[in-house]
């Protein structure tokens, strides 16, 4: 156990962050599920911005990779363009 008082605030925050990632995650792991069984290409369309937008904030806190986040924007937004 760490015996400095910032390394005890460090291990609170860390856990704080990694509950609120692991959060954000699977939020948008979910997202991208309900697009790609979506059938109805208006449903699925109206759904691709917001998980656009997601995916770009893990990217931007780092969550996720950069190029992860690209790959999966472009397989998303070709798989509701084939609907």
């Amino acid at each position: 156990m760490a015996n400095h008082k910032s390394a005890l605030k460090r291990i609170r925050s860390n856990e704080k962050k990694r509950v609120l990632n692991r959060y954000q995650h699977k939020t948008t792991r979910n997202a991208i599920k309900a697009i790609r069984l979506a059938t109805d290409k208006g449903e699925a369309s109206a759904k691709l911005s917001s998980v656009i937008s997601m995916i770009d904030k893990l990217a931007k806190k780092n969550i996720i990779h950069a190029n992860k986040a690209s790959n999966l924007k472009s397989k998303l937004t070709r798989h509701v363009a084939a609907l």
